[in-house]
């Protein structure tokens, strides 16, 4: 059976971009005895002003990817941010990313360092079932999205499975995925006919490998288990 929980945010969030270091109204949803996904409703202050600023760096493109044998354009476009500031500034994070990474860096004891923003222009765009790619060298990564924008379902199930978790995050939600989610389990963003308007997921990774993975995750979540 699905469980379908929805994150209560606002798509109409204004004003300077403020990441809530109380973490209000964490909830941990356990998918399994392994594998967990933390979820944060109306997290992000000024979710809206972030997706304009994303918006207009001009960075997003449509990458390619391997599809059996054919390497097919993916239907949704992407950016790349490193969050630490080179001599350049090349690559570099707007200031509002970086508060964003230190905010759950703190609260997770893991740096992260990498940050991906989705772009899903309407709902025409999508990603399929997968778990994301640092699996292949890290024990228990984190993945850690923060939604702006429109409402998209996000699904989970495990590995070839059928779904058993629907969440519906909005503008400044935050979810984050841990334990063996990654290996485990798999998400995706499917296509709805019926959503016109865009939506970003910024997502942050970590590159670095955790000292005893998930144990300041552990901490981090605990209280109410759903």
């Amino acid at each position: 059976m699905i469980e379908a929980v929805g994150l209560q945010g606002s798509l109409f969030d204004e004003g300077a971009v403020r990441p809530d270091r109380a973490f209000t109204g964490l909830r941990r949803i356990a998918l399994d005895e392994r594998s967990w996904v933390d979820s944060c409703p109306s997290w992000l202050g000024g979710a809206d002003a972030l997706f304009e600023e994303l918006l207009g760096t001009g960075r997003f493109t449509r990458r390619t990817v391997r599809v059996w044998d054919n390497e097919v354009l993916e239907p949704r476009m992407t950016a790349g941010f490193d969050v630490e500031v080179d001599s350049r500034g090349a690559g570099a994070a707007p200031a509002a990313l970086r508060d964003v990474a230190a905010a759950v860096s703190e609260r997770y004891g893991v740096t992260f360092d990498r940050i991906w923003v989705n772009l899903y222009r309407d709902g025409r765009d999508s990603v399929a079932w997968h778990g994301d790619r640092n699996r292949h060298s890290h024990r228990d990564p984190l993945v850690v999205t923060v939604s702006l924008g429109a409402t998209r379902r996000f699904l989970l199930r495990p590995r070839g499975g059928r779904t058993a978790l629907e969440l519906h995050p909005t503008g400044g939600d935050l979810l984050v995925m841990g334990g063996a989610c990654q290996h485990e389990w798999e998400h995706t963003v499917p296509k709805e006919a019926a959503v016109t308007a865009p939506r970003m997921s910024v997502t942050l990774r970590h590159t670095a490998h955790l000292d005893r993975p998930g144990e300041r995750a552990e901490l981090a979540g605990r209280g109410r288990t759903w």
